[in-house]
């Protein structure tokens, strides 16, 4: 196994509860967490403590995507998301643990992102670049608060 690991840590101007819907909501991830350059497909997410999820990431550009899944390990709504991940290419072995934390902050919700086993094949630093990106979107999603008309 892989001791790659990236960490991330922001504060966005929402609600924790906006937050982890976006992390649970089929739609919702698929908008922002590939990279840019990147569409989402989400075939499986099935939300509760051993129940599965997978997706595949699809580069707009060469037509290539990359599919991995895996299992909800710990759940707590608004406060903590615990998954697996696994790639389906066998070049990209090992499993990937992540843990998304939520607090309620004057500010909004802090969020913080530990990603562990990242494969050794995988440059962490794009891995981060990436996350980056994802947070960007994420943002992006959460923040507004568009009222219904």
């Amino acid at each position: 196994m892989s001791n790659n690991t990236v960490s991330l840590h922001r504060v966005l101007k929402t609600s924790p509860e906006k937050v982890f819907r976006a992390f649970t909501e089929a739609p919702a991830i698929a908008s922002w967490l590939p990279p840019y350059g990147f569409v989402c497909i989400v075939h499986e997410m099935n939300v509760k403590p051993g129940g599965s999820h997978k997706m595949s990431f699809q580069n707009f550009s060469t037509g290539n995507s990359h599919s991995f899944g895996g299992t909800y390990v710990e759940i707590k709504p608004n406060e903590l998301l615990k998954y697996t991940d696994k790639f389906d290419n066998p070049n990209l072995p090992g499993e990937m643990t992540t843990t998304v934390q939520l607090r309620k902050t004057i500010a909004g919700t802090e969020i913080k992102i530990t990603q562990e086993g990242i494969p050794a094949v995988i440059p962490v630093e794009m891995c981060y670049l990436g996350w980056q990106e994802s947070l960007e979107k994420l943002a992006k999603l959460v923040e507004p608060e568009i009222p219904d008309a």
